[in-house]
C-alpha cells in the first residue's frame, strides 16, 4: 500500500510537465497523509486537463451515512454493512471489478502529483524508505475520484465538501519487493493522456496499471520521524539506516 508521500516541486515545474491551466497556492509537503488534500489533475466538463484538490481517502457517493458493503480500509475487501473507513489505495488487480472502485475506474480517473513517496520494510525494524525517480522531478500517481458525498468531509476551502480519491498499487517491481510487496502505480508522462481520456477502453486502462521499472527508483533509507503526521520538514528526507532488529536466540 502507500500511505505517505511527498510533493515539493514548485508549481511552474508541475504545470510544465502536466499542462493544467489554473495557479493554485501549492505548498511544500514533505508528509502527506490520509485525510488530507492532495494536489491531482483530471479531465473537467470541457474534456481539458484541470488542476483539482482532493481528499485522499475516496468514499463511495453511493455510500449511504458512511456505511458500506465493502468498506475495508485500503481496497475495497467485502466486510458487511458497518461505518466505512476511507479507501485510500485500491488495487490494480481488482480496481475494475470492486463496488467501491468500478464506477470510478470506468469515468472518474485522475492522477495525484508526488515526487516521492514512504514505504516502510516489511518485518524487522520497519525501516522507512524515502522512494523517488532515480532522475528526480515530479510524477503521477494514478488515481480515481469520487464526487462529494454524504460520507465526504466537508473542509474544502469554499466550505464545500471535497471530492475524495485513491491511489491505485500495484504489485512491487524487484527493487522495491525488497521492501514490501506493493507499491503504488507511476504513470509516465505519455500515459498520462490515455488515462485521463474517457474513450479509453477497460483493457488499454488495466495495461497501464504496472510497476515502475527498478531502474527507474532510487530508495533513501529515512529517519522515523516521518511515523508521525505532524513532522513536515525537510529532515525528513535525511538518510539514517535503523540498526537491525536482533535476530531470536533458541535454546537448542
Amino acid at each position: 500500500m502507500c500511505g505517505r508521500f511527498l510533493l515539493t516541486t514548485p508549481l511552474a515545474a508541475v504545470r510544465q510537465l502536466f499542462g493544467f491551466p489554473e495557479m493554485p497556492n501549492l505548498t511544500v509537503r514533505f508528509n502527506i497523509a490520509p485525510g488530507e488534500p492532495v494536489a491531482a489533475m483530471r479531465l473537467g466538463e470541457d474534456l481539458q486537463r484541470h488542476f483539482a484538490w482532493l481528499q485522499w481517502g475516496l468514499v463511495p457517493s453511493w455510500s449511504k451515512e458512511g456505511r458500506a458493503n465493502d468498506g475495508a480500509a485500503n481496497d475495497g475487501k467485502a466486510g458487511g454493512a458497518r461505518p466505512m473507513a476511507p479507501l485510500i489505495n485500491a488495487r490494480a488487480e481488482t480496481v475494475a471489478e470492486k463496488p467501491s472502485f468500478r464506477a470510478a475506474f470506468r469515468s472518474r480517473r485522475c492522477v495525484v502529483f508526488a515526487d516521492g513517496f514512504y514505504e516502510w520494510r516489511q518485518g524487522g525494524n520497519r525501516q522507512p524508505y524515502h522512494v523517488r525517480l532515480l532522475e528526480g522531478g515530479p510524477f503521477a500517481f494514478a488515481a480515481i475520484w469520487e464526487p462529494a458525498g454524504v460520507g465526504s468531509d466537508a473542509n474544502s476551502n469554499q466550505g464545500r465538501a471535497r471530492d475524495t480519491c485513491a491511489l491505485i498499487t500495484t504489485a512491487a517491481n524487484e527493487v522495491m519487493a525488497t521492501v514490501h510487496h506493493r507499491m503504488p502505480v507511476i504513470l509516465s508522462k505519455d500515459d498520462v493522456g490515455q488515462w485521463l481520456d474517457p474513450a479509453s477502453s477497460p483493457t488499454a486502462l488495466k495495461a497501464l496499471l504496472w510497476p515502475l521499472p527498478g531502474e527507474a527508483l532510487a530508495l533513501t533509507p529515512v529517519s522515523k520521524r516521518v511515523n508521525a503526521v505532524r513532522n513536515d520538514d525537510a529532515g525528513l528526507l535525511e538518510e539514517e539506516r535503523l540498526p537491525e532488529a536482533p535476530s531470536q536466540m533458541t535454546l537448542f
